[in-house]
């Protein structure tokens, strides 16, 4: 019997009986990867998502500056959403679950640090700096 197998005789030796001397290019999960029909898809949303942001900016659509700055973030979280789903191929079963685990976990310290560093900031602000000339006068 020679050393070297075909193609086909390898890929029937690593289907029907693993062998793990074998090497193995591909250990990553095929069903994960997207279709082009998926990839147009994400495009398409992530092109949509970038421009109708830069539009509400450009023309002054939103007068309220702190409403357009909501809508652009609340923008900003689909685009990483469908990145997320159509680019980066997360969902609840690649991986075992267990990159959603790492992405939930990553959202939450994430909230976290955002939160309390702009609740202490705020507070900082209004506890530590008087606002009027008048109020620093009557310092003691």
């Amino acid at each position: 019997m020679s050393a070297a197998h075909t193609p086909d005789e390898q890929l029937s030796r690593h289907v029907h009986a693993p062998d793990h001397s074998v090497a193995n290019d591909h250990d990553h999960d095929h069903a994960a990867h997207g279709t082009l029909r998926d990839y147009l898809w994400g495009f398409g949303l992530s092109v949509i998502l970038t421009v109708v942001p830069f539009w509400l900016v450009m023309s002054g659509t939103i007068p309220d500056k702190t409403v357009t700055a909501l809508v652009i973030s609340g923008f900003a979280a689909l685009q990483v959403i469908v990145h997320m789903i159509f680019f980066l191929h997360m969902n609840p079963r690649s991986e075992g679950g267990w990159n959603l685990l790492a992405l939930i976990f990553t959202v939450v310290v994430v909230v976290i640090s955002l939160s309390g560093s702009l609740w202490v900031m705020y507070h900082l602000n209004q506890n530590m700096m008087p606002t009027t000339v008048k109020q620093m006068e009557q310092m003691p």
